[in-house]
């Protein structure tokens, strides 16, 4: 199922984690939120009483809670639903939100011990009322340049994260495109169903990966 990929989109995970090592360029109070979230997430993949194989779901859990902190799931949920979203009832959209969650966390903890040693460049800040864009650089190991952009929310005094562009594509665009043809071509009701057969199976993954523990999936 296409669903639990995500494309490129996915992708953004690995390349978030990069986001703390860097401090290049200006930036400012969004960025500056970002990167102190960031900094926990490097934290943690990197202590090595968490690494220990016995930790895997203590390490998930710490992840899951600051993910919840950078990602504002509920938006993201709305925009990837799209014209989808208005007809649901306030269960349904309770419900899709909290699948959305899990979905995006199960991308996140998939790939983010991929991290290598990656280095972002900050391109600056652009701040137009309660949103932003962090502008920013992805320099690989490999050497090539790929550009990532965050587009942020204010909630009071915090900025979180509701899209990623990456090379120009959009977390949003990329969800709304799976999530759309699966209800033309099936129903709501379906797309739900496969996004809990994928809960399901990311419930089970510490059972099938605790042979090699830190081997990433996804």
């Amino acid at each position: 199922m296409a669903v639990g990929r995500g494309g490129r989109a996915v992708a953004v995970v690995a390349l978030v984690v990069a986001l703390a090592l860097s401090r290049d360029g200006w930036a400012g109070p969004p960025t500056d939120q970002l990167r102190a979230k960031i900094d926990r997430v490097v934290k943690t993949i990197e202590d090595p009483e968490l690494k220990k194989e016995h930790k895997h779901k203590e390490r998930r859990v710490v992840v899951r809670k600051i993910a919840e902190e950078i990602f504002d799931f509920t938006e993201t949920a709305k925009r990837s639903l799209g014209r989808h979203w208005p007809p649901r009832t306030a269960a349904e959209r309770r419900e899709f939100v909290d699948l959305f969650a899990d979905l995006l966390e199960r991308s996140y903890f998939s790939k983010i011990e991929l991290y290598n040693g990656e280095k972002i460049v900050y391109l600056g800040d652009t701040v137009d009322g309660d949103y932003a864009t962090v502008r920013t650089k992805l320099l690989t190991t490999q050497g090539s340049e790929i550009p990532v952009d965050y587009k942020m929310g204010r909630q009071g005094d915090r900025w979180i994260v509701y899209d990623v562009v990456i090379e120009g594509v959009s977390l949003i665009a990329n969800y709304r495109a799976q999530f759309n043809k699966i209800i033309q071509t099936s129903s709501y009701q379906e797309l739900v169903r496969k996004m809990k057969a994928k809960q399901a199976e990311f419930s089970d993954e510490p059972k099938r990966t605790s042979k090699k523990a830190g081997a990433p999936r996804g």
